[in-house]
């Protein structure tokens, strides 16, 4: 598997597995079926409420821990520096762990500043081995990073062919974090896998729409995390290390940037007064 480098040297996979959105009862099968295939970067979090699930597969594996990099994320309601504490105390009982590799701020929203100086801590105490935060615009990850002692590792944020992010990357790139993308297909939106121009890609390589898309993101350098139930496409999107896009591909890829959201804009007064009052037990 290839890895990038974050900028505390940690090493993560390039290519993991997601498991927003999928049910509780059906997340310990997918993680179990995920990590026969290969994947060794598992995503969840609070909010997805399948943490349970996710620690229950790690353990049935039998994996190495150290073979794993497990990635939970804080949600909106755990502001302040002993709620936040807690709150990642609850996710590793969850998840059955002594440590995560991967804690992030879900959302940039309430007071992220408070819950960045908690997770300095459990940083510092090595109970996440790196730190980050999702859903971040340039503003205000720029102005987390100038006012805090570290700087997050990862800013994971919508990412995929209709909305590319690439002036967001640069700014990344240029502060010493990594891109992971969520929503790597756009939950197909916009008729994205039978789009043309990615169809007529894939049959030149013999390959999915699918495994153009993470080929894509793979060679832009940003983390991918693909979900799916069905583990004959988890082994379909994990296969995507022994083929490259061309010069030409890529740019015919990079036509496809509209430059807006398939889903909502995490800046829209409204999305931030509805997430905010989502709780999370």
């Amino acid at each position: 598997m290839q890895t990038v480098t974050l900028n505390n040297g940690v090493q993560m996979p390039i290519l993991g597995f997601g498991v927003y959105q999928i049910p509780p009862e059906q997340t310990e099968q997918a993680v179990t079926e995920a990590l026969a295939a290969g994947y060794r970067l598992l995503d969840t979090a609070a909010a997805y409420g399948n943490e349970e699930a996710v620690g229950r597969a790690i353990k049935a594996s039998g994996l190495p821990r150290e073979e794993l990099f497990v990635t939970t994320k804080l949600w909106i309601q755990d502001a302040g520096e002993d709620n936040t504490r807690r709150a990642f105390e609850r996710s590793l009982q969850r998840l059955d762990l002594d440590h995560v590799d991967l804690y992030l701020i879900h959302q940039p929203f309430g007071d992220y500043y408070s819950e960045w100086r908690a997770m300095q801590e459990l940083h510092r105490e090595g109970l996440s081995r790196a730190i980050g935060v999702a859903n971040f615009h340039p503003d205000r990850l720029v102005d987390l990073i100038e006012h805090n002692e570290v700087t997050p590792a990862v800013d994971q944020i919508e990412t995929h062919p209709f909305f590319q992010r690439t002036a967001d990357q640069e700014l990344m790139r240029e502060r010493g974090v990594q891109l992971q993308s969520w929503g790597g297909f756009a939950e197909g939106r916009n008729n994205l896998f039978a789009d043309p121009v990615l169809s007529q890609i894939g049959a030149a390589h013999g390959r999915s729409v699918a495994q153009v898309v993470l080929r894509w993101l793979v060679q832009r350098d940003v983390v991918a995390i693909p979900k799916s139930v069905r583990a004959e496409r988890m082994a379909e999107n994990i296969d995507v290390f022994d083929f490259r896009l061309t010069d030409d591909e890529m740019a015919r890829i990079a036509a496809m940037d509209t430059g807006t959201s398939a889903f909502f804009d995490h800046r829209d007064p409204a999305m931030v007064s509805r997430l905010g009052t989502v709780r999370v037990d």
